[in-house]
Protein backbone atom coordinates (compact mmCIF):
# COMPACT_ATOMS: atom_id res chain seq x y z
CA UNK A 1 0.00 0.00 0.00
CA UNK A 2 1.08 3.59 -0.63
CA UNK A 3 2.76 5.99 2.62
CA UNK A 4 -0.39 7.34 3.45
CA UNK A 5 -2.45 4.04 4.48
CA UNK A 6 0.60 3.19 6.20
CA UNK A 7 0.65 6.05 7.91
CA UNK A 8 -3.49 5.57 8.33
CA UNK A 9 -2.88 2.10 10.04
CA UNK A 10 -0.51 3.24 12.75
CA UNK A 11 -2.59 6.10 13.29
CA UNK A 12 -5.65 3.52 13.77
CA UNK A 13 -3.71 1.70 15.82
CA UNK A 14 -2.48 4.40 18.09
CA UNK A 15 -5.99 5.65 18.78
CA UNK A 16 -7.33 2.07 19.29
CA UNK A 17 -4.81 1.83 22.40
CA UNK A 18 -5.32 4.92 23.51
CA UNK A 19 -9.06 4.62 23.78
CA UNK A 20 -8.66 1.34 25.23
CA UNK A 21 -6.31 3.21 28.03
CA UNK A 22 -9.37 5.48 28.74
CA UNK A 23 -11.87 2.99 28.89
CA UNK A 24 -9.43 0.72 31.54
CA UNK A 25 -9.11 -2.16 29.06
CA UNK A 26 -5.95 -3.82 28.44
CA UNK A 27 -3.83 -2.50 25.73
CA UNK A 28 -0.34 -2.43 24.25
CA UNK A 29 1.23 0.71 22.87
CA UNK A 30 1.92 -0.01 19.18
CA UNK A 31 5.06 1.22 17.62
CA UNK A 32 5.50 3.01 14.67
CA UNK A 33 8.09 4.80 12.56
CA UNK A 34 5.17 7.22 11.74
CA UNK A 35 4.65 8.60 14.91
CA UNK A 36 5.02 11.88 15.35
CA UNK A 37 3.50 15.00 17.95
CA UNK A 38 1.18 15.64 14.76
CA UNK A 39 -0.37 12.31 15.26
CA UNK A 40 -0.24 12.15 18.65
CA UNK A 41 -2.19 15.53 19.34
CA UNK A 42 -4.64 14.21 16.60
CA UNK A 43 -5.21 10.59 18.23
CA UNK A 44 -5.68 12.59 21.44
CA UNK A 45 -7.89 14.79 20.31
CA UNK A 46 -9.93 11.67 19.26
CA UNK A 47 -9.90 9.73 22.12
CA UNK A 48 -11.79 12.82 23.45
CA UNK A 49 -14.33 13.27 21.55
CA UNK A 50 -14.83 9.52 21.49
CA UNK A 51 -15.08 9.26 25.79
CA UNK A 52 -17.65 12.23 25.43
CA UNK A 53 -19.86 10.68 23.22
CA UNK A 54 -19.34 7.39 25.78
CA UNK A 55 -20.20 9.81 28.71
CA UNK A 56 -23.17 11.06 26.56
CA UNK A 57 -24.54 7.11 26.02
CA UNK A 58 -23.93 6.88 29.45
CA UNK A 59 -26.72 9.42 30.57
CA UNK A 60 -29.18 7.67 28.18
CA UNK A 61 -28.42 4.15 29.36
CA UNK A 62 -26.88 2.97 32.66
CA UNK A 63 -24.07 0.42 30.65
CA UNK A 64 -23.59 1.08 27.22
CA UNK A 65 -21.97 -1.10 24.72
CA UNK A 66 -18.62 0.14 23.33
CA UNK A 67 -16.93 -1.85 20.76
CA UNK A 68 -13.80 -0.84 19.37
CA UNK A 69 -12.15 -1.61 15.62
CA UNK A 70 -15.50 -3.78 15.89
CA UNK A 71 -15.73 -5.66 12.01
CA UNK A 72 -18.84 -5.23 10.41
CA UNK A 73 -20.74 -7.79 7.97
CA UNK A 74 -23.62 -5.89 5.71
CA UNK A 75 -22.97 -8.44 3.39
CA UNK A 76 -26.41 -9.17 3.48
CA UNK A 77 -26.91 -5.76 1.73
CA UNK A 78 -24.12 -5.76 -0.83
CA UNK A 79 -22.02 -8.91 -1.70
CA UNK A 80 -18.72 -9.58 -0.04
CA UNK A 81 -19.68 -6.23 1.97
CA UNK A 82 -17.67 -5.42 5.29
CA UNK A 83 -16.09 -3.28 7.26
CA UNK A 84 -14.32 -2.08 10.33
CA UNK A 85 -16.20 0.29 12.46
CA UNK A 86 -13.64 2.57 14.52
CA UNK A 87 -15.79 2.59 17.33
CA UNK A 88 -19.42 1.60 18.13
CA UNK A 89 -21.61 2.56 21.15
CA UNK A 90 -24.80 1.34 21.78
CA UNK A 91 -27.37 3.17 24.09
CA UNK A 92 -30.91 1.69 24.18
CA UNK A 93 -32.76 3.03 21.24
CA UNK A 94 -29.31 4.52 20.03
CA UNK A 95 -26.41 3.52 18.09
CA UNK A 96 -23.73 5.51 17.29
CA UNK A 97 -21.22 4.89 14.71
CA UNK A 98 -17.54 6.93 14.46
CA UNK A 99 -15.19 6.59 11.85
CA UNK A 100 -11.67 7.93 12.49
CA UNK A 101 -10.41 9.54 8.97
CA UNK A 102 -6.63 10.20 9.24
CA UNK A 103 -5.88 11.44 5.83
CA UNK A 104 -5.23 15.08 4.80
CA UNK A 105 -7.89 14.79 1.85
CA UNK A 106 -11.17 16.38 1.16
CA UNK A 107 -13.57 16.70 4.24
CA UNK A 108 -16.19 14.32 4.09
CA UNK A 109 -19.63 15.18 5.14
CA UNK A 110 -21.29 12.39 7.09
CA UNK A 111 -24.99 13.05 5.94
CA UNK A 112 -26.36 10.63 3.26
CA UNK A 113 -22.75 9.25 3.54
CA UNK A 114 -22.81 5.70 1.78
CA UNK A 115 -20.29 4.29 3.54
CA UNK A 116 -21.41 5.64 7.28
CA UNK A 117 -25.05 3.94 6.11
CA UNK A 118 -23.30 0.41 4.88
CA UNK A 119 -21.31 0.77 8.30
CA UNK A 120 -24.87 1.53 10.17
CA UNK A 121 -26.65 -1.56 8.55
CA UNK A 122 -23.72 -3.83 9.74
CA UNK A 123 -23.91 -2.82 13.05
CA UNK A 124 -27.70 -3.33 13.30
CA UNK A 125 -27.45 -6.99 12.01
CA UNK A 126 -24.86 -7.16 15.11
CA UNK A 127 -27.22 -5.90 17.72
CA UNK A 128 -30.92 -5.38 16.98
CA UNK A 129 -32.07 -8.77 18.20
CA UNK A 130 -31.09 -7.62 21.21
CA UNK A 131 -31.96 -3.63 21.23
CA UNK A 132 -34.72 -1.80 20.09
CA UNK A 133 -32.61 0.82 18.21
CA UNK A 134 -34.42 3.40 16.84
CA UNK A 135 -31.64 6.20 15.82
CA UNK A 136 -28.18 5.45 14.21
CA UNK A 137 -26.14 8.49 14.75
CA UNK A 138 -22.97 8.35 12.55
CA UNK A 139 -19.62 11.37 13.04
CA UNK A 140 -16.86 11.24 10.75
CA UNK A 141 -13.92 12.69 12.69
CA UNK A 142 -11.33 13.92 10.66
CA UNK A 143 -8.64 15.75 12.92
CA UNK A 144 -5.93 16.51 10.34
CA UNK A 145 -9.14 18.90 8.89
CA UNK A 146 -10.69 19.93 11.85
CA UNK A 147 -13.40 18.50 10.57
CA UNK A 148 -16.13 16.70 12.77
CA UNK A 149 -19.21 15.66 11.00
CA UNK A 150 -22.09 14.31 12.64
CA UNK A 151 -25.74 12.72 11.18
CA UNK A 152 -28.42 10.59 12.32
CA UNK A 153 -30.98 8.54 10.61
CA UNK A 154 -34.05 6.51 11.97
CA UNK A 155 -33.70 2.79 11.44
CA UNK A 156 -36.80 3.75 9.56
CA UNK A 157 -35.77 6.06 7.12
CA UNK A 158 -32.33 3.74 6.88
CA UNK A 159 -34.26 0.56 5.95
CA UNK A 160 -36.63 2.89 3.25
CA UNK A 161 -32.69 4.20 1.85
CA UNK A 162 -32.62 0.39 1.47
CA UNK A 163 -35.05 -0.87 -0.54
CA UNK A 164 -35.24 2.52 -2.64
CA UNK A 165 -31.43 3.46 -3.33
CA UNK A 166 -29.52 0.41 -2.14
CA UNK A 167 -31.00 -3.08 -3.06
CA UNK A 168 -31.98 -1.52 -7.29
CA UNK A 169 -28.51 -0.51 -7.54
CA UNK A 170 -26.88 -3.85 -5.83
CA UNK A 171 -29.17 -5.79 -8.29
CA UNK A 172 -27.93 -4.34 -11.52
CA UNK A 173 -24.01 -4.65 -10.16
CA UNK A 174 -24.29 -8.05 -9.54
CA UNK A 175 -25.99 -8.84 -13.13
CA UNK A 176 -23.46 -6.92 -14.73
CA UNK A 177 -25.64 -4.22 -15.50
CA UNK A 178 -26.15 -0.39 -14.73
CA UNK A 179 -23.67 2.34 -15.13
CA UNK A 180 -20.02 2.16 -13.91
CA UNK A 181 -19.65 5.49 -12.56
CA UNK A 182 -16.43 6.94 -10.63
CA UNK A 183 -16.51 8.66 -6.96
CA UNK A 184 -15.65 8.81 -3.73
CA UNK A 185 -17.21 5.58 -3.12
CA UNK A 186 -14.82 3.69 -5.51
CA UNK A 187 -12.23 3.11 -2.58
CA UNK A 188 -14.67 0.43 -1.39
CA UNK A 189 -14.68 -1.50 -4.52
CA UNK A 190 -12.75 -4.29 -5.27
CA UNK A 191 -12.42 -3.83 -8.66
CA UNK A 192 -10.94 -0.16 -8.03
CA UNK A 193 -7.51 -0.91 -9.45
CA UNK A 194 -8.40 -2.43 -12.88
CA UNK A 195 -11.88 -0.47 -13.29
CA UNK A 196 -12.51 1.25 -16.96
CA UNK A 197 -14.99 3.78 -15.54
CA UNK A 198 -12.19 4.98 -12.87
CA UNK A 199 -9.58 5.28 -15.08
CA UNK A 200 -11.35 6.69 -17.94
CA UNK A 201 -12.23 9.68 -15.43
CA UNK A 202 -8.77 9.96 -14.38
CA UNK A 203 -7.44 10.10 -17.99
CA UNK A 204 -9.72 12.20 -19.08
CA UNK A 205 -7.44 14.84 -17.54
CA UNK A 206 -4.60 13.62 -20.00
CA UNK A 207 -6.08 15.33 -22.35
CA UNK A 208 -5.20 18.44 -21.36
CA UNK A 209 -2.13 17.32 -22.58
CA UNK A 210 -0.28 18.01 -19.45
CA UNK A 211 -0.30 21.78 -20.40
CA UNK A 212 1.59 24.08 -18.05
CA UNK A 213 -0.88 25.29 -15.63
CA UNK A 214 -1.15 28.88 -16.42
CA UNK A 215 -1.90 27.60 -20.15
CA UNK A 216 -5.27 25.89 -18.69
CA UNK A 217 -8.43 28.00 -18.04
CA UNK A 218 -9.70 28.56 -14.98
CA UNK A 219 -12.67 26.12 -15.23
CA UNK A 220 -9.88 23.54 -16.28
CA UNK A 221 -7.57 24.37 -12.98
CA UNK A 222 -10.90 23.70 -11.29
CA UNK A 223 -11.40 20.74 -12.44
CA UNK A 224 -7.90 19.48 -11.92
CA UNK A 225 -7.96 20.40 -7.83
CA UNK A 226 -11.67 18.70 -7.49
CA UNK A 227 -9.94 15.65 -8.51
CA UNK A 228 -6.31 16.23 -8.36
CA UNK A 229 -5.95 14.25 -4.49
CA UNK A 230 -8.53 11.53 -5.88
CA UNK A 231 -6.24 11.07 -9.15
CA UNK A 232 -3.13 10.54 -6.58
CA UNK A 233 -5.10 7.79 -4.56
CA UNK A 234 -5.79 6.33 -7.91
CA UNK A 235 -2.21 6.19 -9.14
CA UNK A 236 -0.99 4.68 -5.89
CA UNK A 237 -3.65 2.18 -5.85
CA UNK A 238 -2.71 0.98 -9.37
CA UNK A 239 1.01 1.13 -8.42
CA UNK A 240 0.34 -1.06 -5.26
CA UNK A 241 -1.79 -3.47 -7.50
CA UNK A 242 0.89 -3.69 -10.05
CA UNK A 243 3.72 -4.10 -7.58
CA UNK A 244 1.69 -7.16 -5.12
CA UNK A 245 0.72 -9.28 -9.15
CA UNK A 246 4.61 -8.80 -10.02
CA UNK A 247 5.73 -9.89 -6.44
CA UNK A 248 2.85 -12.45 -5.47
CA UNK A 249 2.35 -13.92 -8.67
CA UNK A 250 5.54 -13.22 -11.23
CA UNK A 251 3.55 -10.75 -13.55
CA UNK A 252 5.52 -9.13 -15.81
CA UNK A 253 4.35 -5.25 -16.71
CA UNK A 254 5.93 -4.05 -20.59
CA UNK A 255 8.89 -1.26 -19.19
CA UNK A 256 9.00 -2.53 -15.68
CA UNK A 257 11.16 -4.86 -13.65
CA UNK A 258 11.33 -5.63 -9.98
CA UNK A 259 14.33 -4.32 -7.62
CA UNK A 260 15.26 -4.51 -4.56
CA UNK A 261 14.52 -0.81 -2.69
CA UNK A 262 17.08 1.15 -0.88
CA UNK A 263 17.90 0.52 2.44
CA UNK A 264 19.31 2.11 5.68
CA UNK A 265 22.00 0.49 7.39
CA UNK A 266 20.88 -0.45 10.79
CA UNK A 267 22.75 -2.04 14.17
CA UNK A 268 22.18 -5.25 15.04
CA UNK A 269 22.01 -4.56 18.94
CA UNK A 270 22.73 -1.40 20.08
CA UNK A 271 23.87 -2.29 23.81
CA UNK A 272 26.46 -4.12 22.17
CA UNK A 273 27.74 -1.13 19.90
CA UNK A 274 28.01 0.90 22.80
CA UNK A 275 29.98 -1.61 24.79
CA UNK A 276 32.44 -1.78 21.45
CA UNK A 277 32.54 1.17 21.42
CA UNK A 278 33.16 2.81 24.79
CA UNK A 279 35.81 0.16 24.82
CA UNK A 280 37.38 1.81 21.89
CA UNK A 281 37.86 4.65 24.60
CA UNK A 282 34.74 6.99 22.51
CA UNK A 283 32.48 7.89 25.11
CA UNK A 284 30.83 11.52 23.37
CA UNK A 285 28.29 8.34 22.02
CA UNK A 286 24.72 9.16 22.97
CA UNK A 287 22.49 12.43 21.79
CA UNK A 288 19.67 13.95 24.65
CA UNK A 289 16.98 15.63 23.07
CA UNK A 290 14.10 17.19 24.78
CA UNK A 291 11.17 15.22 24.87
CA UNK A 292 7.91 16.34 21.83
CA UNK A 293 5.49 18.61 23.08
CA UNK A 294 2.72 15.98 23.83
CA UNK A 295 4.72 13.50 25.73
CA UNK A 296 6.09 16.47 27.78
CA UNK A 297 2.05 17.54 28.72
CA UNK A 298 1.72 13.43 29.36
CA UNK A 299 4.26 13.76 31.69
CA UNK A 300 3.18 16.88 33.67
CA UNK A 301 -0.61 16.73 33.10
CA UNK A 302 -2.18 18.55 31.56
CA UNK A 303 -2.54 21.24 34.80
CA UNK A 304 0.94 21.36 35.46
CA UNK A 305 2.14 21.65 31.94
CA UNK A 306 0.20 24.74 31.66
CA UNK A 307 1.14 26.34 34.92
CA UNK A 308 4.97 25.82 34.15
CA UNK A 309 5.31 26.10 30.38
CA UNK A 310 2.19 27.79 29.45
CA UNK A 311 4.57 31.00 28.22
CA UNK A 312 6.93 28.96 26.70
CA UNK A 313 4.41 26.96 23.98
CA UNK A 314 2.97 28.36 20.90
CA UNK A 315 0.65 27.33 17.89
CA UNK A 316 2.73 29.02 14.68
CA UNK A 317 0.62 29.39 11.97
CA UNK A 318 -1.20 27.05 9.51
CA UNK A 319 0.43 27.15 6.18
CA UNK A 320 -2.04 28.31 3.79
CA UNK A 321 -3.65 25.93 1.66
CA UNK A 322 -6.22 25.51 -1.29
CA UNK A 323 -8.78 23.37 -0.28
CA UNK A 324 -12.42 22.73 -1.79
CA UNK A 325 -15.59 24.77 -0.40
CA UNK A 326 -17.01 22.35 1.57
CA UNK A 327 -13.68 22.34 4.27
CA UNK A 328 -14.97 23.61 7.62
CA UNK A 329 -12.33 25.56 8.32
CA UNK A 330 -12.73 29.72 7.73
CA UNK A 331 -11.71 31.36 4.14
CA UNK A 332 -9.06 33.36 4.81
CA UNK A 333 -8.59 36.75 2.46
CA UNK A 334 -5.84 36.42 -0.31
CA UNK A 335 -3.45 39.21 1.06
CA UNK A 336 -2.86 37.32 4.51
CA UNK A 337 -2.56 34.67 1.91
CA UNK A 338 0.36 36.31 0.04
CA UNK A 339 1.89 37.54 2.89
CA UNK A 340 2.32 34.25 4.99
CA UNK A 341 3.51 32.50 1.46
CA UNK A 342 6.04 35.22 1.40
CA UNK A 343 7.36 34.10 4.97
CA UNK A 344 7.89 30.67 4.31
Amino acid sequence: GSVYAEEGTAAHALAEHKLKKALKRRSKRPVSDYHCDEMEECTDGYVAFAMEQVELARQECKDPVVLIEQRLDYSAYVPEGFGTGDLLIVADKVLTVIDLKYGKGVAVDAEWNPQMMLYGLGALELFDALYDIETIRMTIYQPRLESVSTWEISVKDLMEWVEMELKPKAVLAIKGEGEFKSGDWCRFCKAKNTCRARAEEYLRLAQMEFKAPPLLSDEEIAEVLKVADELAKWSADVYAYAQDEAVTKGKKWDGFKLVEGRSNRKYTDEEEVAQAVQKAGYTDIYKKTLIGITEMERLLGKKKFAEVLGKLVYKPQGKVTLVPESDKRQEIMAATAEADFKEE
